[in-house]
């Protein structure tokens, strides 16, 4: 849900930025104070072969138990604020202050239709000479199923 505190946020469009330099530089930002929502985050994307990239992650998702846990997230939204989190010291307080002002979304809610979208250009997809995925690609294989599918 976004509410009038976002006004003052920073919205970053994560389309067609690297998943992992994205997430460096708003861990970065998200430890200096300042509130970051991430909007199409479905469209970020992943350095490697599509195989290799699915291969790994299925196996990932094998380690803990069904019912007991770890829990590891198939939706594109929670797997990029997953990895963010992964760069956060998430088990201090500095660390889940800055987690609880990041906003992750898929597509763009329509109460920041409006709003200027920023992008990293240290980040960019371009700056790549491999093959790449992204996370809905990924998020699909390791079975996310949108309701509308």
């Amino acid at each position: 849900m976004v509410t009038e505190d976002t006004v003052q946020s920073t919205v970053i469009d994560a389309s067609g930025l690297i998943l992992g330099r994205m997430a460096s530089v708003v861990a970065k930002r998200l430890l200096q104070n300042e509130p970051i929502i991430i909007v199409n985050a479905e469209k970020a994307t992943l350095s490697g072969k599509r195989l290799s990239r699915v291969k790994d992650a299925k196996t990932f998702l094998k380690i803990g138990h069904p019912g007991k846990g770890p829990f590891h997230p198939r939706r594109p939204d929670q797997l990029v604020r997953r990895t963010v989190r992964g760069m956060l010291p998430h088990r201090q307080p500095k660390g889940a202050n800055a987690l609880r002002r990041l906003k992750v979304f898929m597509g763009v809610p329509h109460e920041l239709m409006t709003a200027q979208l920023q992008t990293i250009p240290a980040a960019h997809v371009d700056k790549l000479k491999c093959p790449y995925i992204t996370i809905e690609t990924l998020a699909k294989q390791i079975g996310y199923n949108p309701k509308g599918e």
